[in-house]
This record gives structure tokens, C-alpha cells and sequence, in this order.
């Protein structure tokens, strides 16, 4: 479902990622992991569209995201950390508006599903000044699974959610991957991506030092054994 090969971004003289070859199928959640710096966020607007890479080519379903941009993007949706949001739309308002973005018929029948499953139904007539960080962070991924991409991309979910919200979008990341989407999720929450992901990514100063399952990685360091994830994040980060 996505494919990367040799995904290479540079700022003049600066190399954000350099070589970034990986894949996604259908019913997997890839956690992408590094520390501050290591070139997660230029990945992911990579992946997206909105950096263009100054080398190696992205597929999203089967289109080129540099050939065929609209096609692939259509498949995708990024729930970036930072929600930005229409500040005189109410909720609803905004799933209606990106209802009609994208072209989706059953606009009504779906979003008062999406509403519940993200506890937003009491808060669908209030504009985004009348909700916390949590509510708006939650509001930014309803409208990106409207559409039902079969790519979702998520750059920290969980942020300003208290503990019952944390548990309700874990629940709806694993649920999206289980209906056969692939999903990219970008945390520092190490145990997050313990908990969701089927297979993890390290990156480090723009390259990958690590991919597979968390056995799968362990397994390959005999240095690595009986650590915790934190650990082994340390270890093969070098921070």
C-alpha cells in the first residue's frame, strides 16, 4: 500500500534524510520512531506531498505520488500534531466541508458514527475556540478518516488527551488497521508504539539504523537482549 524507495531530502548542504527505503501493507501499523531532529517530520510531509523529495520515488496504492499526486493523495490522510482547523466551521460543519472536499456521497451516514467513536457528539455545534487541545486534535483525525483512506499517516495522536481519550484512539488506529488500512504513527510515546504497532522504523540523522518487529530487532543486536524498548531505542540511537 505504501512504497518508498531511496526517499532522499536534502536542504542545501543539510541531509534531513537520506536513502529512506521501506513499505506498509495493508493491515500493518509501522511505528516510526527517532529522536528530536532524526528526520521523521520531513518522512512524513514526504510522504504526504507536501515536501517534495530531491530524490527517490513514493507509491500510495499503487500511484505515483509525484506522477499522479491527486490519485495518491485521495488514498491518504495525515493527522499531523498541530490540528488546524477552520476557526468559524463548527464540528460538523468541518466534517461536512471535507465531506464535499473529497467527494464523499454517504457524508451523512458516516459522520455521526465518526462523531461517537471520538466522543465528539456533544461538542458537534461548537466552533474550535470551544474546545480543548484534545478535542481539536480529535476533530482533525475525524476529518481525515472520513474518507476512508486506505493510507493514514498519524504524527503524534495522542497529544492533549486525557487517559480515556488516549485508550479511544488507540482503539481506532488498531480498528483502521484491521479494516486493512496501513497506518504510519509517529510518536515519542515508546509505549504506544509498543502497544499498536506491528513493526517498528528507527531513523537517526536521516537514515535507517533499524526496522521489524521489536523481536525481530532485539533479535539482531545480541547486545540488545533482555533491554526495554526505551533501551533499546537508546542504544541504537546513541543518545
Amino acid at each position: 500500500m505504501i512504497e518508498v524507495r531511496g526517499l532522499t531530502k536534502l536542504y542545501g548542504s543539510l541531509v534531513a534524510v537520506e536513502d529512506l527505503s521501506f513499505s506498509v501493507a495493508p493491515g500493518e501499523v509501522l511505528g516510526l520512531v527517532g529522536p528530536n531532529g532524526a528526520g521523521k517530520t520531513t518522512t512524513l510531509r514526504s510522504l504526504v506531498g507536501i515536501v517534495r523529495p530531491t530524490r527517490g520515488t513514493i507509491s500510495i496504492g499503487g500511484r505515483d505520488l509525484d506522477r499522479d499526486p491527486v490519485g495518491a493523495k485521495r488514498q491518504l490522510a495525515f493527522m499531523p500534531d498541530e490540528p488546524r482547523l477552520f476557526e468559524y466551521l463548527t464540528v460538523e460543519e468541518h466534517l461536512r466541508f471535507t465531506g464535499r472536499l473529497y467527494g464523499v456521497r454517504d457524508s451523512d451516514g458516516r459522520i455521526p458514527a465518526l462523531l461517537r467513536e471520538l466522543e465528539l457528539a456533544e461538542k458537534a455545534g461548537a466552533l474550535p475556540d470551544e474546545l480543548s487541545r484534545g478535542m481539536k486534535q480529535k476533530l482533525a483525525i475525524a476529518c481525515g478518516l472520513l474518507h476512508e483512506p486506505k493510507a493514514l499517516l498519524f504524527d503524534e495522536p495522542l497529544t492533549g488527551l486525557d487517559p480515556a481519550g488516549m485508550r479511544r484512539m488507540k482503539q481506532t488506529i488498531v480498528e483502521r488497521a484491521r479494516q486493512g488500512a496501513a497506518v504510519i504513527l509517529s510518536s515519542h510515546l515508546l509505549h504506544l508504539v509498543e502497544e499498536v504497532c506491528t513493526r517498528v522504523l528507527v531513523i537517526h540523522r536521516g537514515r535507517l539504523v533499524a526496522i521489524g518487529t521489536i523481536a525481530e530487532i532485539v533479535g539482531s543486536r545480541p547486545d540488545l537482549q533482555g533491554r526495554s524498548l526505551e533501551e533499546v531505542f537508546l542504544a541504537l540511537t546513541g543518545t
